[in-house]
């Protein structure tokens, strides 16, 4: 085989094996199951049931992002519990959701369709909520599912499962509310605000999710 031809197949599986990744994040399941892994470690059942999956879909797709080095598993009993490889993944899902959000121009009325219009909702970022905590003026509300939250949350939140957004109307009536779901791209938290500022309370948003907090070094406390 002429020297030039053999350099041409290596530079094509080279390539190909950089592709492997884009392949192993082709479906919107798998990318929606980064962005579930990125809140805490999850069995194979428990995350079927978070993205509305048959457990064989769901362990089809993590064995292909195993496959990938994307995931890491572990057995405990007759349960294989997953999570994300390393930060290095969820930083490749940032960087894929900013791309997005930038050159796709139907991303923003997807978004809407499933978040709603957040033109009403005022949000917070990471360092206003970090001077709000040091004065203690704030509660903060982690509306995850409770697995979530006991896997890692903000300092001092109170856990409102986004299935018991009831409880938001036994918090105390003087204190203004600030709350957090998943990251951006999660409509948990915006429920939340929606249903206090129907209560005349004053609610807002964080910008980011845990994940984005916890891997900027904000605090975390942890119930596990």
């Amino acid at each position: 085989m002429p020297a030039i031809e053999a350099r041409r197949q290596a530079k094509d599986a080279l390539f190909d094996t950089f592709a492997t990744i884009a392949r192993a994040l082709s479906s919107g399941r798998r990318v929606e199951i980064v962005e579930l892994l990125a809140q805490g470690e999850r069995s194979v059942e428990q995350v079927a049931d978070a993205i509305g999956q048959s457990v064989a879909n769901t362990s089809h797709h993590l064995r292909t992002m195993a496959r990938a080095g994307l995931v890491n598993s572990r057995r405990t009993g007759t349960h294989v519990q997953y999570r994300l490889a390393s930060d290095e993944v969820l930083q490749l899902w940032w960087a894929m959701r900013g791309v997005a959000a930038d050159r796709l121009g139907s991303l923003g009325t997807r978004a809407r369709a499933y978040i709603g219009d957040r033109g009403e909702l005022e949000s917070i970022s990471r360092g206003e909520l970090l001077d709000l905590l040091d004065r203690g003026d704030v509660l903060v509300v982690d509306v995850r599912p409770e697995l979530e939250y006991a896997a890692g949350h903000l300092p001092g939140a109170i856990c409102v499962p986004p299935d018991q957004l009831e409880r938001l109307d036994e918090l105390p009536a003087d204190r203004d509310v600030v709350a957090y779901c998943r990251g951006p791209y999660c409509v948990y938290a915006d429920d939340a605000v929606r249903r206090l500022r129907q209560q005349g309370r004053r609610a807002v948003r964080l910008e980011e999710g845990l994940p984005e907090w916890r891997y900027a070094g904000g605090p975390v406390e942890s119930v596990l």
